[in-house]
């Protein structure tokens, strides 16, 4: 039986997991956390590094250590910030080496696993487990973490299970498949492991690139945690991985993290971006500022609404849509505006008549990012979804009708539009907004908001036309509404870059080469690259990308199809070239327009 899945009216309720100075979850604010980007055994560099990010904000910092001998220096790096003065948690970071997690586990407050390559394989086999080979496998699991499951119960050191997608093992994958419930299963396997020594330090995390997958891969993740008892009460810790830079990476980031903190899911969050790691935390400190700000002006009107005349609270009305699954909400084709939508159509961006104005004389310019639909124009049905008798009339129209919430409304966005999903016929199409109204605030802000409310629905399934006009510059409001759209995944108008943030296992300057991809390949509308820095943001972490540039070995690259290596050992001057060379031999190389600048 799948388990349940509701918003929580308020945060999520955890247990309190101590990591060194800092606490997450229970009573605790939603904490900021980000890695380091210079390389372990730079003590100098990494000190300085860390202390830049407190300035900002930074709460608890993670470095990775991926051999024994940077992880020793761990101790180096604490040492100097202590006598500094800084007492910032460390968090190391540890894929492969069981070895590595155990030194680690001396000098700092938190170590992260990742179940997908700790102590199991990631090769890619395709391989049947019969019930007594896959508890084999797990009891060999049993024998490489118990060491550090109990030196870190002696130490006091937390830790959190990092199920990453793309990332798991061949074990997982034979029996699970690459899904949302397969990194659920790994990640509860390694905690029921821990629980057998009564070790109970522990955060979750469920990252993906694509936010769709994140998001239902932590709704699951709490959902089974739920089920298992009240004592699987653990903090949550949300990220998408490999978002990406500039606004992409904003808005892909707000989407998943965004969407989950407002179904009251997250107790410290890490936003990555391939920038330079002071820039993330601002992002991060946004997001918490808006759910803070969700929860404390939440009225009373949003918190109970009525279906059928029985007072419910909206957080916990039914549904519209399969959280664990993503599934379109089926409306039928209207035309607003003479512009089909709804149905099989595209999502449609819909402008208010002020903004078409101000744009008209420019739509030219404007390339991909064109207004379709003029809101005053398109014969919209406003509507409360709290108003039986309006509900009643609409769902008794013989014709679909394209519906909205009106400006002014009193609710939250996300479980407004939800409940008018669920209050209305399916056929209906929907227009989503970002706001309801306009509150003065910076283009950051705007940007957020705009991509955790549209794309956390748009990701829920519902939408069938967006409107932002919570951001007053019309061209910028027009760019939010497409990068939205892209980033959810559910509009691919340009090419789609999938890149890690850089970290101390980075082979190349992640920043300097994806500008170089962008560069020469930015008009391949369509096509998904990865750009990854290392072996463990690899072939897994590309998930669905067509093609993917991947740190080898020092100065070289290896060059993916999909998931599938092609060419190895290609020096970091001519790998760009040879990937262009390499979307042409399958066919999806075209030219830029006459015109582009190169």
């Amino acid at each position: 039986m799948e388990p349940a899945y509701r918003p929580f009216p308020g945060r999520r309720p955890t247990r309190e997991v101590r990591i060194g100075t800092t606490a997450v979850g229970g009573s605790n604010p939603i904490r900021v956390q980000s890695m380091l980007t210079s390389d372990t055994m730079d003590t100098s560099a990494c000190v300085k590094e860390t202390l830049g990010l407190v300035k900002v904000g930074c709460e608890i910092v993670r470095i990775t250590a991926p051999t024994v001998k940077d992880a020793k220096n761990l101790e180096n790096i604490r040492a100097s910030l202590r006598a500094s003065g800084c007492t910032v948690p460390l968090v190391a970071d540890i894929h492969f080496k069981p070895d590595a997690a155990l030194e680690s586990a001396k000098w700092v407050e938190k170590v992260r696993i990742n179940p997908g390559n700790f102590a199991d394989s990631k090769k890619f086999n395709i391989r049947e487990y019969t019930d007594d080979q896959y508890e084999s496998e797990i009891g060999r699991i049993r024998e490489r973490f118990h060491p550090l499951v109990g030196l870190c119960k002696g130490r006091g050191v937390a830790m959190r299970i990092g199920t990453n997608h793309g990332s798991l093992s061949d074990r997982i994958m034979n029996r699970y498949g690459d899904t949302p419930l397969g990194m659920v299963e790994s990640a509860l396997e390694f905690a029921s492991l821990a629980r057998e020594l009564d070790y109970h330090e522990l955060v979750f995390s469920m990252k993906a690139s694509n936010p769709k997958v994140m998001i239902e891969a932590y709704r699951l993740l709490v959902a089974r945690l739920d089920a298992e008892g009240p004592d699987w009460n653990y903090p949550i810790h949300l990220g998408v991985t490999e978002a990406g830079d500039s606004d992409d990476g904003r808005i892909k980031s707000a989407i998943g993290i965004g969407s989950l903190l407002a179904d009251g899911i997250g107790d410290t969050i890490r936003v990555s971006l391939t920038e330079d790691s002071v820039h993330e935390i601002p992002v991060a400190k946004a997001l918490v500022a808006l759910a803070d700000t969700r929860e404390h002006r939440r009225p009373a009107c949003d918190r109970a609404t009525t279906t059928g005349g029985t007072p419910v609270p909206l957080g916990r009305a039914p549904l519209p849509f399969d959280p664990f699954s993503f599934e379109k909400r089926p409306s039928r084709e209207v035309a607003a505006a003479g512009i089909p939508t709804g149905g099989d159509q595209l999502v449609r961006v819909a402008v208010r008549k002020q903004t078409f104005d101000k744009l008209a004389h420019k739509l030219s310019a404007l390339g991909d990012f064109q207004p379709e639909i003029v809101y005053e124009e398109a014969g919209i049905l406003e509507m409360d979804p709290r108003d039986d008798e309006a509900v009643a009339a609409a769902n008794a129209s013989p014709e679909p009708i394209l519906i909205t919430l009106p400006d002014g409304c009193n609710l939250d966005v996300i479980p407004a539009f939800r409940m008018l999903a669920a209050r209305v016929d399916p056929r209906h199409p929907i227009l989503l907004k970002d706001s309801f109204d306009k509150e003065e605030s910076d283009f950051l802000e705007n940007l957020l908001v705009a991509s955790t409310n549209i794309g956390s629905l748009l990701c829920d399934g519902i939408g069938d036309a967006v409107l932002v006009q919570g951001e007053e510059a019309p061209g910028q409001s027009l760019r939010i509404a497409y990068n939205i759209l892209q980033a959810a995944g559910v509009r691919i108008f340009k090419t789609d870059y999938v890149a890690c943030p850089s970290c101390g296992r980075t082979l190349f300057n992640l920043q300097e080469t994806t500008a170089r991809i962008k560069k020469a390949t930015i008009h391949l509308k369509g096509v998904r690259i990865a750009i990854m820095g290392c072996i463990v943001n690899g072939p897994g972490e590309m998930a669905d990308a067509d093609f993917g540039y991947v740190g080898g070995a020092p100065g070289k690259v290896n060059l993916y199809v999909g998931k599938t290596p092609v060419k190895f050992n290609i020096s970091e001057k001519e790998a760009v070239g040879q990937l262009v060379d390499l979307i042409r031999e399958h066919g999806r190389w075209f030219d830029p327009p006459a015109g582009t600048p190169s």
